[in-house]
């Protein structure tokens, strides 16, 4: 009879799975640090893909909120950074660095060299889910926010600069801070050629979609470029042009 009361009681003393244990580990060798509320990294790596049904009628958890709160932290200390770094630079180049720090193939990169994409929970037999999706970059901003509401500012401050904007040679970004677009533009405005810019296709889902943008020359296919927003479809393919032209 004692050893049936034993051991329930004892269950009470476990730590969790394995896998979280592992999890949990695997957190903590990434920002340095031991993780207080696991559960909030966990939702940070649950893809839309992948969500939950809850309480609330209707809504379903994954970790979009969090990508939404971690987007505002990268966004402000990438940008009180480079306030810092460049004081004597205007508001347009700090505004084009960052842009190309946290824009979502950057970030998609950033994530898989830290190993992220091996802890994203997500419905792998889903339409549009490639190995080029945006949710690598998705979750590093959801993990982003997860380290800020169990952290702290401090602390998250410190992982982004010290763990995060490592990963870039800020001086290779800023030499090839060039607006392709602009260039393609002011070379057939010399050339007194008509230019335009279409998107012929868009693949993915909803919530993660990729762009194809097509440029013509006189009504003429010229280059093609993709993107995760047709801003960047379009800036991809004026620097595949600019590549054809060898304008720089």
């Amino acid at each position: 009879m004692a050893k049936r009361i034993l051991i329930p009681i004892l269950s009470l003393f476990r730590t969790g799975s394995a896998e979280d244990k592992k999890f949990k580990e695997s957190i903590a060798h990434v920002i340095g640090d031991r993780p207080s509320n696991l559960g909030v990294y966990q939702l940070a790596f649950r893809h839309t893909s992948a969500s939950k049904e809850t309480a609330i009628k209707g809504f379903r958890e994954s970790n979009e909120r969090l990508e939404y709160l971690g987007d505002a932290v990268l966004g402000m200390v990438v940008a009180e950074f480079l306030f810092t770094k460049y004081p004597y630079k205007d508001e347009g180049f700090l505004t084009e660095i960052r842009s190309r720090i946290v824009n979502r193939e950057s970030l998609n990169q950033i994530s898989r060299k830290l190993g992220l994409d091996r802890l994203i929970e997500y419905d792998g037999n889903r339409r549009g889910m490639s190995p080029r999706s945006s949710m690598y970059g998705d979750a590093l901003e959801a993990f982003v926010g997860a380290i800020y509401l169990d952290k702290g500012f401090r602390f998250t401050r410190t992982f982004i600069i010290s763990k995060l904007i490592t990963h870039y040679d800020l001086d290779s970004i800023i030499q090839n801070n060039a607006n392709f677009k602009s260039l393609i533009i002011e070379w057939a405005q010399r050339e007194g050629k008509e230019i335009r810019f279409e998107i012929i296709e868009e693949r993915g889902t909803r919530h993660h979609r990729e762009f194809i943008s097509q440029i013509l020359v006189n009504d003429e296919p010229f280059a093609t470029g993709n993107g995760f927003t047709k801003k960047k479809a379009e800036q991809s393919a004026s620097e595949q042009a600019c590549a054809l032209l060898e304008l720089r």
